[in-house]
């Protein structure tokens, strides 16, 4: 009799576990097949999903009949994450819907408890000035990532390293005042942590004066390439009504000629004291939304250089010890100081009863937050308008038609990001 566990005993009359049988599964991509279609499953884990999602086509040939978006596995719970973290510390989940983006999460979520508090008034201009500049750099970082990871789905090496380059430059400039170079909690409820670091204005300069060459760089590398516009040009159109009502926002909504950006439909912050342009194209296609995103990097630049010019002395936080921490040195002299910071640390701060909807223009279109407060030093409810989540759906509509291969285009051209699509 054999000493092995039965499991492992039987293993000759199972085929699963039997290594000298010859399995023939059926090819795992095909799911299904018609008289005229076949089922045709593309991800999840497919580099030029730009993300874990899964696309089930429908082909007859290698046209695309219709394609139904699969998402979830990127599920983590975020919301309910952040109900059971004090208001402060829900930011260090929001933060890692849109990684590519972090800021962007965390000024919708902080604008909205600050207005659940009465305090909107009572941000310190320079805070605010410092969250606009921060916002347009995130912007350019995320439509860079966006441009380099596009290109090579399409066969271009070249501007990926020339993207992320900039990206570096700027994730330089936002670690030195943040700490961290990606889900950074800089923006805190009542304002930023920590003012600009000495020399860093500098740095922005030398950033500034390396932008515009970087930009034609990209543009010629591109915007005329003739094998990028044959695969760009005329794939994923979708007209200016149809956008509206599959609820795109963002370059996917202004790419097909609606003009609407939050920064100027309803400004936040200090956006509406800034000179810039809202870029439209109104072919609606997958080239209309590149042009459009290139524009947004270089408008984005435009207000940066103008906080850059108007930024103001102060301070950061709002002057309240009961939302924001207490300076370092007096809690070594003051009992007080050390009796707020003991409670902020401890427990939070309490935030009044109500509700409120608070969004911003992030790099993919509106992100905005429903945010419900029962009175205690938690959330009761935090629901997320992801603009990634909206704009994927839009997949069904436009892939129809278009061939398999086109389908890499229009999923790029939409930009998503699955961290907040699946949250």
């Amino acid at each position: 009799m054999s000493n092995l566990p039965e499991w492992i005993a039987g293993a000759g009359n199972r085929p699963d576990l039997d290594p000298t049988a010859v399995l023939t599964p059926e090819p795992p991509e095909v799911v299904a097949r018609g008289d005229d279609e076949m089922v045709l499953s593309m991800g999840p884990q497919h580099p030029s999903t730009h993300g874990v999602l899964q696309v089930v086509l429908g082909i007859d040939g290698e046209e695309v009949v219709r394609a139904e978006p699969e998402i979830g596995y990127l599920h983590t719970g975020i919301e309910k994450t952040a109900e059971n973290l004090f208001w402060n510390q829900a930011l260090t989940v929001i933060d890692r819907m849109d990684y590519l983006g972090p800021l962007t999460n965390d000024f919708a979520f902080c604008l909205g408890v600050e207005r659940l508090l009465r305090i909107t008034d009572r941000i310190p201009r320079r805070a605010q000035q410092i969250r606009v500049m921060f916002a347009e750099l995130t912007r350019i970082t995320s439509h860079c990532i966006w441009l380099g990871t596009h290109a090579i789905d399409l066969g271009a090496i070249s501007p990926f390293f020339y993207a992320v380059d900039l990206r570096e430059n700027i994730l330089d400039l936002i670690e030195a005042a943040s700490g961290a170079r990606m889900n950074m909690t800089y923006f805190r409820v009542g304002g930023v942590n920590g003012d600009l670091p000495d020399g860093w204005l500098e740095r922005l300069d030398a950033l500034i004066a390396k932008f515009p060459g970087r930009m034609r760089d990209l543009r010629d590398l591109l915007q005329k390439n003739p094998i990028w516009t044959d695969r760009e040009i005329g794939v994923g159109i979708i007209s200016a009504a149809e956008a509206v009502a599959w609820g795109l926002t963002g370059p996917a909504l202004r790419a097909s000629g609606v003009a609407y950006d939050l920064r100027k439909a309803y400004p936040y912050s200090t956006y509406d004291e800034y000179e810039f342009d809202v870029p439209t194209r109104t072919e609606g296609d997958s080239y209309a939304r590149f042009l459009v995103r290139l524009d947004e990097m270089e408008e984005a630049m435009r207000i940066v250089q103008q906080v850059r010019k108007k930024l103001d002395p102060g301070p950061v936080m709002v002057d309240d010890p009961t939302i924001s921490l207490p300076p370092k040195p007096s809690i070594g002299i003051s009992m007080e100081s050390l009796i707020y910071h003991f409670k902020l640390v401890s427990e939070g701060f309490r935030v009044p009863p109500g509700d409120v909807y608070a969004a911003v223009e992030g790099p993919r279109g509106e992100v905005g937050y429903y945010i419900v407060s029962n009175g205690e030093n938690r959330p009761w409810r935090v629901r997320t308008r992801p603009a990634s989540f909206y704009n994927l759906q839009a997949l069904k509509k436009i892939a129809a038609g278009n061939l398999i291969a086109d389908v890499v285009v229009m999923i790029g051209s939409l930009d998503p990001v699955f961290g907040e699509v699946d949250r």
